[in-house]
């Protein structure tokens, strides 16, 4: 039941993405009763199919990932299998990249393709309760098919800039100044629509992060495990050369964290850690949580990232007790 409300905002949201494009179609259709942006529209959606086929083929090729045996890795497989037991689903490919961003991630075409990855640099840098948690967070993501949500709506801002494309500079082919004025009008609703839906795909993707959080905190029972881990993911990309950020950024929407902003958010997260000794416990968390209630949080800050702001997890985290 905690997760309710953000998986009902999620589809919420997810409705109005496709209303605003059912939207544009109505109009299309009523104005002038033709159809030329459905090429665009089978053309974004071809695009999204070979993303779909290829997609994990192409992100183990990025993120230089191996498939590893509970042999090679017993660690991180007998984490695994004791969370993948717990929720009763299929255990996925597990894997190690070999980049060096500390983070994690999930992807695949399907439920039973899942495939969870943690970068060799997470694997040494989390302690066993940490690891299980941000395992536990990708492992959400499994659950709740949210990578095949991801990969649905992206595609919405593309067909929108599409028929943007088809109405304001093909006018449709339309006969006459007043068709072929309309034909802009919705052009260049179209072009406003796909600045609104990527906002909205970018808020989905937040969401999801929020669920995930959820999902491994109660997975775990250790909402602090969850904070920790994430806050040692800021601390240990912070300092990380651009080239390694470059070499990550096509998927950095699929991490746990946001490497690219890390240095950011440390300065946020810093005063969490009351020892300074690199991680937090529960009475950490629950005091940064109270103090960070306190604090005014612009909602612009984040309008335009993928992730959550950090502090704002860590107090939701808090709230999991």
């Amino acid at each position: 039941m905690r997760t309710f409300g953000l998986k009902l905002r999620m589809f919420l949201v997810i409705g109005l993405l496709f209303a605003i494009l059912f939207a544009l179609f109505t109009g299309i259709a009523y104005l002038f009763g033709y159809f030329q942006p459905y090429v665009f529209v089978f053309m974004a959606l071809g695009i999204m199919a070979i993303q779909y086929i290829t997609g994990p083929y192409i992100v183990g090729w990025t993120m230089k990932v191996k498939y590893v045996t509970p042999y090679e890795e017993p660690r991180l497989h007998g984490i695994v299998d004791k969370l993948v037991l717990k929720l009763g689903i299929d255990k996925p490919k597990v894997g190690v990249s070999h980049v060096k961003v500390p983070n994690a991630f999930a992807f695949g075409r399907w439920k039973k393709d899942a495939r969870v990855v943690v970068t060799k640099p997470l694997l040494e840098k989390l302690n066993d309760g940490e690891l299980e948690a941000i395992v536990g967070h990708e492992l959400s993501h499994v659950v709740h098919r949210d990578m095949i949500i991801m990969t649905a709506i992206s595609v919405v801002p593309l067909i929108c800039y599409y028929i943007f494309l088809s109405l304001v500079w093909g006018g449709m082919g339309a006969g006459g100044n007043r068709n072929a004025g309309y034909a802009v009008l919705i052009g260049l609703a179209a072009f406003v629509m796909y600045f609104v839906t990527n906002l909205l795909v970018l808020y989905i993707s937040r969401a999801r992060e929020y669920y995930a959080d959820a999902g491994s905190a109660e997975l775990t029972n250790q909402p602090h495990n969850l904070a920790s881990g994430l806050y040692k993911l800021v601390l240990a990309s912070k300092d990380i050369d651009e080239k390694a950020l470059h070499e990550v950024e096509g998927i950095k929407a699929f991490f746990a964290t946001d490497p690219t902003k890390a240095s950011g958010e440390v300065r946020m997260l810093i005063e969490a850690d009351l020892n300074r000794d690199g991680k937090l416990d529960e009475y950490e968390v629950k005091r940064f949580a109270e103090q960070a209630k306190a604090t005014k949080f612009s909602a612009l800050a984040e309008v335009f990232s993928t992730h959550p702001n950090p502090v704002k997890r860590i107090v939701k985290l808090a709230e999991m007790y």
